[in-house]
């Protein structure tokens, strides 16, 4: 049976309120249906689809290191992005994969996850700051 895409990410964090609201805010995402766990979260829409789920922990398992270096969401109209993301005071590094068709937007949220977002490389890029 072959994959077919990523299906979401969980994150753990004890700052369930500032992350709904940055991955809201921030990326666009909105808080939907969840099946009734008995734990707190959230999980987070893009496009239909619930890709981010958040499971509430307390502040000691929210210290455990994470083993993830980042997770990766596909994008369009990069130049709209940044400007949102400038107005949003939110630090961006711009990459660009050698030989990919990629423009690559890296972002952090308020638990310090590494999130990227993927342009295609025809794309006008603003001047990074």
């Amino acid at each position: 049976m072959p994959l077919l895409r990523l299906d979401h990410v969980n994150l753990r964090t004890n700052r369930l309120s500032a992350m709904i609201g940055w991955y809201r805010d921030v990326l666009g995402m909105e808080a939907g249906p969840r099946p009734a766990f008995d734990f707190g979260g959230a999980w987070l829409y893009c496009a239909g689809h619930p890709i981010v789920h958040l499971v509430e922990v307390d502040e000691e398992q929210a210290s455990v290191a994470p083993k993830i270096e980042h997770f990766a969401i596909s994008g369009s109209d990069l130049e709209a992005f940044l400007r949102h993301l400038e107005m949003k005071g939110v630090p961006y590094r711009i990459g660009r994969p050698a030989d990919f068709p990629i423009v690559q937007v890296n972002v952090f949220d308020p638990d310090g996850n590494h999130i990227h977002l993927d342009f295609p490389a025809d794309e006008e890029v603003a001047p990074q700051r």
